[in-house]
């Protein structure tokens, strides 16, 4: 096999699931030895291409730079101009002008027939009922979710009671009517929704709950869709 012809193969390697993949996996399904999948990941990086990781920890494959940087379909541009109109709408201040940013950009970029097909898209949203505004600056709860941070609080619930919380913050859902924080509360030792136009006083800590996110995201997410299977089945049986 000519090298030109391993590296092709191997790049379809790491664009394959799962990642990341160790060098030993790599060299069993190329035929290879692990110090040859070495340089040629180093090669493949000379080309372009961004591989993130190190011998011992594994390889993903980041950005292909043998990928066209836009090419889209026409459903695909549809798809594009919806979600980021509906961002525009029901985002928090900061998100919804990224939304528009990126749309401009898109448009700036593509080929100019594409460009024409964006800036007369088909499909678009509207909302008559946005979501309340937030009582926070949200670009720093978003990262703070991101770090894996702990933030603190002031939280006004439903009665009108006003709480301080800590709580490890795992994902934000634009909602009909509400925009709600999902984190785990270290007040009440739970999975705990908060609607963001309710919270005051924002303060972002340095303590880590790295590399928790992930796996408390999953498990909060199973009991929300646990929860409303429980209720669609409740209003099945009335």
């Amino acid at each position: 096999m000519s090298r030109t012809a391993r590296l092709f193969q191997l790049m379809q390697v790491l664009r394959s699931p799962p990642q990341p993949k160790t060098a030993e996996s790599m060299a069993q399904d190329l035929g290879v030895s692990a110090r040859t999948v070495h340089r040629d990941i180093e090669a493949l990086r000379g080309l372009g291409a961004v591989i993130d990781g190190e011998a011992g920890y594994g390889f993903t494959l980041i950005e292909d730079a043998t990928l066209p940087p836009l090419g889209f379909t026409n459903d695909e541009l549809e798809a594009l101009v919806l979600g980021l109109r509906e961002v525009e709408l029901i985002g928090d201040p900061e998100l919804a002008k990224a939304a528009g940013q990126a749309l401009r950009k898109l448009k700036g970029r593509l080929p100019p027939r594409q460009s024409h097909r964006l800036a007369h898209a088909v499909l678009s949203a509207t909302r008559f009922d946005r979501p309340a505004p937030p009582g926070i600056e949200v670009s720093q709860l978003r990262q703070a979710t991101w770090d894996e941070l702990v933030v603190a609080l002031g939280y006004t619930d439903a009665k009108g009671a006003i709480t301080t919380r800590r709580v490890s913050p795992l994902t934000i859902l634009y909602m009909d009517r509400a925009s709600m924080l999902i984190a785990w509360c270290h007040l009440r030792q739970d999975f705990r929704a908060f609607r963001l136009d309710r919270m005051q006083a924002l303060t972002v800590t340095d303590e880590s709950f790295r590399p928790n996110r992930v796996p408390l995201l999953r498990k909060a997410l199973d009991g929300i869709r646990a929860e409303s299977a429980k209720l669609a089945a409740d209003r099945k049986e009335r």
